[in-house]
């Protein structure tokens, strides 16, 4: 039926996307910059001298790190 059909949907690239895309370079700079605060991070939790609520923050801190790796990553193969 007319009207139905569903239209194509354009790409949309993050700002993050298009800087990366443009500067391959920034993207190694900030994967080595985060590596080194996942490590710091890991570090830390491993010393556990921190209260637990501290430690949690830092617990969700490191995931969210980890995980903007995995899309820089991604990013940089495409």
């Amino acid at each position: 039926m007319f009207g139905l059909e569903k239209s194509p949907r354009e790409k949309y690239d993050f700002d993050l996307e298009i800087d990366i895309k443009e500067n391959p370079k920034k993207a190694k700079a900030l994967i080595e910059k985060i590596e080194s605060n996942i490590n710091n991070i890991k570090q830390t939790l491993k010393k556990g001298s921190a209260s637990e609520e501290s430690l949690k923050k830092l617990g969700v801190l490191l995931q969210g790190y980890i995980a903007l790796v995995k899309v820089l990553k991604r990013i940089q193969k495409s």
